[in-house]
């Protein structure tokens, strides 16, 4: 990922993402994606994990979420938010583009308003491809990113191909 942000930009992005989630709550965004229950998900770059409570419900205490983050004070909240939930089906990954995950292990991934930040956003798209299911759909949106850049990076390489595209998100299909 690209540079840590400080703690104080975190905070004021946490509290943006507040104001966001009450305008557009977050299951609005994930209702695009099709997470059944069961469903092993990876949200790269989970912020404080705006996306949290509602994957869990999607996926129900069958399914696994992994929270990826770069930032330490991201990882925190997410462990927190977890224990007062009582999500005891999230897991935590403290890394910059690595996962750690099994290769063809996930179900989706989510990766939302990071991708124009990554400095290795080859990397990271390799390391997603490896990790999903032949089946897999990696969900992105970007605010950051018009369509045209959006498709050009997400598909030049041959690791995904567009699925749909939503009205929040696009769904891609790992490739080959």
């Amino acid at each position: 990922m690209s540079k840590l942000e400080s703690n104080f930009n975190f905070k004021v992005m946490t509290y943006m993402y507040k104001i966001r989630d009450f305008i557009t709550p977050r299951i609005k965004v994930l209702e695009e994606v099709g997470i059944k229950p069961g469903s092993y998900v990876l949200d790269y770059g989970c912020g404080p994990g705006t996306y949290l409570i509602p994957l869990s419900d999607l996926t129900g205490k069958s399914g696994q979420i992994y929270a990826f983050d770069i930032h330490p004070m991201a990882i925190e909240m997410v462990k927190k938010t977890a224990s007062a939930k009582d999500l005891m089906n999230v897991k935590t990954i403290l890394s910059d583009c690595d996962t750690g995950l099994s290769e063809n292990s996930l179900d989706v991934v989510l990766l939302y308003d990071v991708f124009h930040d990554l400095d290795n956003q080859s990397e990271v798209l390799r390391e997603l491809h490896r990790i999903l299911k032949a089946d897999g759909l990696l969900s992105f949106s970007d605010h950051h990113m018009k369509d045209k850049e959006i498709m050009s990076k997400m598909t030049n390489r041959n690791l995904f191909k567009l699925l749909k595209k939503g009205r929040k998100t696009y769904t891609f299909l790992k490739a080959g």
